[in-house]
C-alpha cells in the first residue's frame, strides 16, 4: 500500500458530472474526469485490506488493493496489466457499471468508499494515452476453429481469449456493427460509442475475425454453424422484452424503450432514418414504464430529444434512502438510485401500476395508473394488491416500456439448435457453461437472465476457459 493512511488524510472526490444546462443539448459523455495528481490521490485511500471485500463483491474478482497502489504510484504499464489479467474491457466497466466493488469497500461502512469505477476508467484511458494497450496476437494457432453468436460484452471476452490462446475465431454479430447492447442499447451519453470501436480495432489487429450483419440462424443454418466449427458459443443476450397488455396497448405511440434507444443511437452514428420510423420525445408528454437502468437512459435521452416533459414510473416501492438492518454491509444496497439523466429533470413516481392506455384516432395520448400497496404474506413473500379508488391519468403522447427483458429470442439459432432451455426459457447451461449439446456453450444473458455487462464479461470468461479445456482434448483438425 503506498501511502497508509491516504484514507485518512484524503477525501473521496468524484469527478462528477458536465453541467445540465450544457449536456442536455448534446450526446457527449456525461462523466467528467481528475487530473493524473487528483485521480492518484484517490486512489492513495485503498486500504489494502486483509480481505478486499471489494474483490469479493465484483463478479471479475479484480484485485483492486494491487492495482490501485500501481495507479497512486505513476506506474499505469503495471497497473493496465493487473487491470486485464481480470477484466477485459475496464473501459466499459469503469463508464457503465454500478460499482459492486464500491459498495463492499471497508470504507463504504461509513459511505466513503474509494472511487473504484473512475480509478479503473482513468487508469485504462492512461494506458491508452501511453500507447500502453497493443495488439498482442498469438505466436501459434491451435487449429481450432471457433464461432462466437454476439457481439454483447460476453460474446467479446469469449472471442478475446479465446484468440488470444491461439484458437481461430469467429464473431458474428447480425446488427451492422460490433457491441451488442454496448452500442445500441446504452446511450453514447454514457458510452461513447469511440470507446468499442477502438478496442474492437485492437482485437482484430490480433486476428479475430468479425462477421456483421450476419443473423445466425437465418443466413447461416445451425447445420452449418456445427459443421464448420470445433465449437459455438452462444451469447446473443436476453432481448425478448417484458410487454405490457394492458387495454389500449396496440395504439400508436407504445414503444419498447430498446426500440427508442438503438435508434437514437444509430442516428447519433449518422444512419439516416426516415422521419415517418422516428420516434421522437419532441414536444411530447413522455412517460417511461419501468424505473429501472433502462428506463433512467430513457429518460436521459427523451429529454435531449426536447420532450415537454418526462415521468417515470415503477410497480415497485420506492427505495430508502439509506440500508436497513435486513440489508448490510458489504452486499448490494437495495437502496434508493439517482442517475444523472434522472438529475436533468424528471417526474418519478413509484407503487403505480398501468391499468390502460387512453387514445384519439388511435394514438395514445393519456395512461390510467393505480396505486398498489406490497405486503408480505406468512411465507415472507411479498404480495401486491391495488388500492381502492386510487386510479389517476397521465398525460402522455409517447410511451416506452422499460420493463426489462424476459430471456433471450427463441426464433432463429436457438429453436434451430434445439438447444435445452430451462424453464424461464433461458439457455440452459451447466456452471461451466456447457449446454445440452455437443461443442456448443452458452453464457452471459443468454444463461443467467438480464444482468450487468460486469456479469456478462465474467461470465464471457468463464465460457472461454471451459472451451479452451475442451478443445485442447480434441485432435486437431487437418
Amino acid at each position: 500500500m503506498g501511502n497508509p493512511t491516504g484514507f485518512i488524510e484524503v477525501a473521496r472526490r468524484d469527478a462528477g458530472n458536465r453541467p445540465i444546462h450544457e449536456r442536455i443539448h448534446d450526446y457527449g459523455e456525461v462523466e467528467q474526469t481528475l487530473a493524473d495528481d487528483e485521480r492518484q490521490l484517490q486512489a492513495s485511500r485503498c486500504m489494502d485490506c486483509g480481505i478486499p471485500f471489494c474483490q469479493f463483491s465484483c463478479p471479475v474478482s479484480n484485485t483492486m488493493p494491487e492495482w490501485q497502489d500501481a495507479m497512486f504510484r505513476g506506474e499505469w504499464g503495471e497497473a493496465i496489466d493487473i487491470l486485464h489479467s481480470t477484466n477485459n474491457f475496464p473501459e466499459f466497466t469503469g463508464r457503465v457499471c454500478p460499482a459492486p466493488c464500491e459498495k463492499g469497500c471497508v470504507l463504504n461502512i461509513h459511505e466513503e468508499a474509494v472511487t473504484i469505477r473512475e480509478n479503473e476508467c482513468a487508469v485504462i484511458e492512461k494506458a491508452f494515452s501511453l500507447d500502453l494497450v497493443k495488439p498482442q496476437p498469438p505466436e501459434v494457432r491451435t487449429g481450432k476453429t471457433v464461432a462466437v453468436i454476439g457481439s454483447g460484452p460476453a460474446g467479446l471476452a469469449a472471442a478475446d481469449l479465446l484468440n488470444k490462446w491461439g484458437h481461430t475465431v469467429t464473431l458474428f454479430e447480425k446488427n451492422e456493427s460490433v457491441g451488442g447492447l454496448l452500442r445500441f442499447g446504452i446511450p453514447d451519453f454514457k458510452l461513447s460509442k469511440s470507446v468499442i470501436d477502438r478496442r474492437v480495432d485492437v482485437m482484430t489487429a490480433e486476428g479475430l475475425i468479425i462477421k456483421t450483419g450476419v443473423d445466425v440462424g437465418v443466413d447461416i443454418t445451425s447445420e452449418t454453424l456445427l459443421k464448420e466449427f470445433d465449437a459455438v458459443c452462444i451469447a446473443i443476450g436476453a432481448m425478448k422484452p417484458r410487454d405490457l397488455p394492458a387495454t389500449g396497448r396496440e395504439q400508436k405511440g407504445i414503444y419498447f424503450a430498446m426500440d427508442f434507444l438503438s435508434q437514437q443511437n444509430r442516428i447519433n452514428a449518422g444512419t439516416e432514418i426516415p422521419e415517418d420510423q422516428r420516434i421522437l420525445a419532441k414536444d411530447k408528454h413522455v412517460l417511461v414504464i419501468g424505473g429501472g437502468d433502462t428506463g433512467s437512459d430513457c429518460v436521459g435521452t427523451s429529454i435531449r430529444q426536447k420532450a415537454k416533459s418526462v415521468t417515470q414510473i415503477e410497480i415497485m416501492p420506492k427505495p430508502p434512502e439509506k440500508r436497513n438492518d435486513a440489508n448490510p454491509w458489504p452486499y448490494w444496497p437495495f437502496t434508493m438510485k439517482t442517475s444523472s439523466s434522472h438529475e436533468e429533470g424528471c417526474d418519478r413516481h413509484w407503487n403505480l401500476t398501468t391499468k390502460q392506455f387512453i387514445g384519439e384516432n388511435g394514438h395514445v395520448k393519456q395512461v390510467e395508473v393505480a396505486e398498489v400497496k406490497w405486503e408480505k404474506d406468512a411465507s415472507g413473500r411479498m404480495n401486491m394488491s391495488e388500492v381502492p379508488g386510487s386510479n389517476r391519468i397521465f398525460n402522455a403522447d409517447l410511451v416506452l416500456l422499460a420493463m426489462g427483458f424476459v430471456h433471450p429470442v427463441h426464433e432463429g439459432l436457438l429453436a434451430g439448435l434445439k438447444v435445452e432451455l430451462d424453464p424461464r426459457g433461458n439457455v440452459k447451461a451447466t456452471p461451466d457453461k456447457f449446454t445440452s449439446l455437443e461443442k456448443v456453450f452458452a453464457a452471459g444473458d443468454a444463461v443467467r437472465g438480464p444482468s450487468l455487462v460486469v456479469h456478462a464479461i465474467a461470465e464471457g470468461r468463464k465460457m472461454a476457459e471451459t472451451v479452451n479445456e475442451y478443445l485442447l482434448k480434441q485432435e486437431v483438425k487437418m
